[in-house]
């Protein structure tokens, strides 16, 4: 007991000790903090700022031109994206605001496409803020001696040692020449080695000067994440000008690349606590009557359509806009089952000329046959010659095959008539050169037997004055082709062959579609 009597102030004093020192140690952690300090800084406020920014749809306007942007040299405009520069070589182009953007702090979101089809590519890209707008130059296809920063997107190697494509950061005061042998690493505030050539997605890029601290963010458009961005450079204590212009430039070389900017964002930046300035001070007061003005007339001039179109089209008023159009789906089957009507109808029309046809053929056939058959008589008693029986045989034989054609084509469109409602897709392809050669080669033969029909004629013609005037007569038809009807054989024999090839063409394209 009396041990334990001993210890126990030992331990309490070393226990007042350890809290005394402790207590000493967290004011004087409190006392290294300013009085009304945050713990995390907040972030700025944003507001977007469309007169200095673009993207699609509706990009450009019918003139050519982008709304609040001029562009020169190679630049052509579209309804998505503005390519700055084709892929041809030595071109160059750029795009700049026509007004200054005069807000302190601001961020740019540059979202573009570098694509070509070489392994390397020229020159390349380059974003801008300067206080003159470079509208022609030698570096990226913008002026040389530029007040203000440049934020260049390389892809050629100039100076070999293999790193490229690069992004540089370069500032300029208006006095410094560009060293371009270097690709400007020798003047480079900051950069980082990215690939933006020839991505799955649109590469972005993301700008920002606040408190004296220019930051670049890069996504390399590997991913449909707009906001899958990664730091690329960083440059502090960098001062720029408070006003100036935003641009765009790109420029090839040897090389080509297409350099396409899909839209150009930037929206100006205030510190926590600070009051934005209003929107309406920005816009000057004639310039914002031309706006209300030219609104007006806008708005005018669509009442006015909208009672035109109510007078055309009385039936319809009071119904939701959406029920007045057709969808995309509606139209594709609407067009589908008129394609197909029509269709049914030409081969409805071309199934009963060609049962006209074969009546005819057939009594071609008889006439042929009866005349054969006088004939085989005359020749029992000597009075024809071995060599015309021969003719009228191959005659008959040849008409017999065409009538053998002309019903298996008959067969044919009877079964289309069947299958055409159930028959989808459009025709492909009619006019091949195996249906050309097959037509070709049947209208030779029936050349040949019509040439023959009028060579048996003459020769059977008992008074030789009337033998290329007249035809066998055998009542109450004739007994051979006449002209006309040799014609209008032909014509329809062309327009059944047609019809078969379409028919044939639009299953094989219905079979594609389903199967």
């Amino acid at each position: 007991m009396a041990v334990s009597i001993a210890q126990r102030p030992a331990a309490n004093t070393r226990l007042l000790i350890l809290t005394f020192l402790t207590t000493l140690i967290f004011h004087h952690s409190l006392a290294d903090v300013p009085a009304g300090a945050p713990t995390t800084e907040e972030l700025p406020h944003r507001r977007f700022e469309y007169k200095y920014s673009f993207k699609g749809p509706h990009l450009s306007q019918k003139d050519g031109g982008i709304p609040f942007w001029i562009h020169t040299g190679n630049t052509i405009p579209s309804a998505d994206q503005v390519r700055i520069t084709p892929s041809l070589r030595s071109q160059k182009g750029s795009v700049w605001t026509k007004n200054k953007f005069n807000f302190e702090h601001w961020e740019a979101k540059v979202t573009f496409r570098v694509s070509g089809r070489g392994r390397m590519g020229a020159d390349g890209l380059a974003m801008w803020f300067t206080t003159e707008q470079g509208l022609d130059g030698p570096v990226y296809g913008a002026a040389d001696q530029w007040n203000g920063v440049g934020v260049f997107f390389d892809t050629f190697d100039n100076d070999g040692k293999k790193n490229n494509p690069a992004i540089v950061v370069v500032g300029n005061n208006g006095k410094l020449v560009y060293d371009h042998q270097n690709d400007g690493t020798t003047q480079a505030l900051g950069t980082c080695l990215r690939d933006f050539r020839n991505k799955p997605y649109p590469v972005r890029a993301k700008i920002t000067y606040y408190k004296k601290t220019l930051t670049v963010m890069f996504n390399a458009g590997f991913t449909p994440d707009k906001e899958d961005y990664e730091l690329c450079t960083k440059v502090d204590n960098m001062v720029i000008p408070t006003e100036g212009f935003f641009g765009i430039s790109a420029a090839t070389g040897g090389l080509a690349d297409d350099h396409d900017v899909l839209s150009f964002l930037t929206f100006s930046l205030s510190e926590p606590g600070q009051q934005p300035p209003p929107p309406e001070s920005e816009i000057p007061k004639e310039e914002k009557d031309k706006y209300q003005e030219e609104f007006q007339n806008f708005q005018q001039e669509l009442d006015k359509k909208k009672e035109e179109f109510q007078k055309e089209h009385p039936d319809i008023q009071g119904e939701p806009i959406e029920d007045i159009y057709e969808t995309v789906n509606d139209q594709e089957i609407r067009q589908v089952f008129e394609g197909q009507n029509r269709i049914h109808l030409e081969i409805k029309q071309l199934h009963r000329q060609l049962a006209m046809i074969l009546d005819e053929q057939r009594r071609y056939v008889s006439v042929i046959t009866d005349e054969v058959a006088k004939k085989g008589a005359n020749a029992e008693s000597g009075q024809l010659d071995t060599v015309g029986q021969q003719q009228l045989g191959s005659v008959l034989a040849t008409q017999q095959e065409v009538l053998q054609n002309l019903n298996e084509l008959r067969n044919s469109f009877y079964e289309s008539l069947k299958q055409i409602g159930s028959a989808q897709g459009n025709a492909g392809a009619l006019g091949t050169y195996e249906t050309i050669q097959h037509f070709n080669e049947i209208k030779e033969h029936l050349h040949t037997v019509k040439r023959d029909v009028e060579h048996l004629v003459q020769r059977n013609s008992p008074n030789p004055a009337e033998k290329t005037v007249k035809c066998p007569e055998v009542p109450p038809m004739p007994s051979c082709l006449s002209t006309v009807h040799f014609t209008i054989f032909i014509i329809v024999q062309s327009v059944l062959f047609f019809c078969y090839i379409m028919y044939k063409s639009q299953q094989e394209a219905a079979a594609k579609k389903f199967f």
